[in-house]
């Protein structure tokens, strides 16, 4: 199995708060990893480091054996190659087709090639036949599937998601899990964060969990001192937290 992260010594801060605090962490490509922790752990701060949107304080990541250039105009192109899925996604004014051609124009893509990729992204989130509606007028469930076809219209390499299954309707859960576990087949490596520890035995991916922004592994054992009651809840999971 290819590795697509390498994380070393890395700390992130905001002010004198340490958020993350993470050893080393290697994250296999084209596979489903499920990031779990209670709120404030860290997980959608290393969700903002993986999209390349957030410059570590310290410590260096590489991403397909290549350090990431932080403050380089290279970091542009990697930008591409991972798309991150907000919790509670944002539409803009205008019809579904609009919204999921939105990245696809920025890039420069031709008309032919977008109307393509749309009607694929649409056909995947159970869409088909959405093109033409309006996007403010669309249910909870439905704006949480038209923001992930946005993302995967873009075929990105590396698809982050943050809590893509927190508060939908049973239906949109169902095609929703059933999406995010068949893209590790066509090439993609999905990293989502859920506060549901059994979201991994479920789907099939392998969990990573965090415990004040420090991985915790499999046997409870962390990468550094963590408060014994911190630890307790990763003892009641398995986690694989130095080769995902």
């Amino acid at each position: 199995m290819n590795s697509i992260y390498h994380i070393n010594e890395l700390k992130m801060a905001f002010g004198d708060r340490t958020v993350l605090d993470v050893h080393r962490l290697t994250i296999d490509d084209s596979r489903l990893h499920i990031l779990t922790g209670a709120n404030g752990a860290g997980k959608s701060t290393l969700l903002g480091l993986l999209a390349f949107l957030t410059p570590p304080t310290a410590g260096e990541v590489v991403f397909d054996n290549v350090p990431v250039p932080w403050g380089s105009p290279a970091l542009f192109r990697l930008r591409r190659q991972a798309t991150l899925m907000h919790q509670l996604p944002y539409l803009f004014a205008g019809s579904v087709q609009e919204n999921v051609a939105y990245g696809l124009g920025v890039r420069g893509m031709g008309a032919t090639e977008q109307r393509q990729r749309i009607a694929e992204a649409l056909a995947q989130t159970g869409l088909t036949g959405f093109d033409r509606r309006n996007a403010l007028k669309l249910s909870g469930g439905e704006i949480r599937r038209v923001a992930m076809a946005r993302a995967l219209a873009l075929r990105p390499r590396v698809l982050l998601l943050d809590e893509p299954l927190a508060n939908v309707d049973h239906e949109t859960a169902r095609l929703l899990e059933e999406l995010i576990t068949s893209l590790p087949q066509q090439g993609i490596c999905v990293i989502m964060t859920t506060h549901e520890p059994n979201h991994a035995a479920r789907l099939g991916g392998t969990t990573i969990h965090l415990v004040s922004g420090r991985v915790v592994q499999a046997d409870g054992a962390a990468e550094g001192p963590v408060p014994e009651a911190d630890c307790a809840p990763a003892r009641r999971i398995a986690a694989s937290a130095v080769t995902l």
